[in-house]
């Protein structure tokens, strides 16, 4: 009965000893986890640009995107609801994953009848301005002011691969460039 205690110490010792062999081996297989973890993150994570963005936006909240921006590695889509009743902001994310941050409901349809009615949505849209600008969008917004003389249009401002923005407005009936206005880093008007 005497050999009950012995055991006991026995054990703990093997178990004090183990410890640190233990707790070594499971702190480089945590380090190695997450480097992993890292490297598969890194390498199947795909940057989602403006289209991108506002086709996860309208699979997420169906309707009409009437702007977007990017801040950072997120997106911000407000889309108007099918009926024009109602608008959503949608977050999306880097790898494409939207969520709706806001919903506003009951709101007059009648403030989004020329978006609604527009020939040339978002999508078309961007498509025209990168034809006439090469580059990445950056922000869209629809402008139904009719400032300038100009009829109801798209503005999209495109970054230029030499770091350049511009800002090109698309006829919301006909698809063809109204304005375009070139800005470069230093906030300057180049025309």
């Amino acid at each position: 009965m005497k050999r009950t205690p012995y055991v006991r110490a026995a054990v703990s010792v093997v178990l004090l000893a183990a410890g640190p062999v233990a707790a070594a081996t499971s702190a480089s297989a945590s380090a190695h986890a997450a480097r992993t973890a890292t490297a598969v993150t890194a390498t199947t994570r795909a940057d989602t640009d403006a289209q991108g963005a506002a086709a996860a936006a309208l699979k997420k909240y169906p309707g009409y995107v009437e702007s977007l921006d990017q801040d950072g590695a997120v997106w911000h889509v407000n889309v108007v609801g099918k009926n024009g009743k109602s608008s959503s902001e949608v977050i999306v994310s880097s790898s494409g994953a939207a969520s709706r941050a806001n919903q506003d409901t009951g709101q007059d349809a009648g403030e989004y009848k020329t978006l609604i009615a527009a020939k040339v949505g978002a999508a078309k849209a961007m498509k025209a301005a990168l034809a006439a600008q090469p580059g990445k969008v950056r922000s869209l917004d629809w402008d139904d002011e009719n400032d300038n003389g100009v009829a109801d249009h798209w503005s999209v401002q495109i970054k230029s691969a030499n770091g350049d923005t511009r800002d090109v407005g698309i006829d919301a009936t006909t698809g063809k460039v109204v304005l375009a206005d070139s800005d470069d880093d230093d906030g300057g008007d180049n025309g």
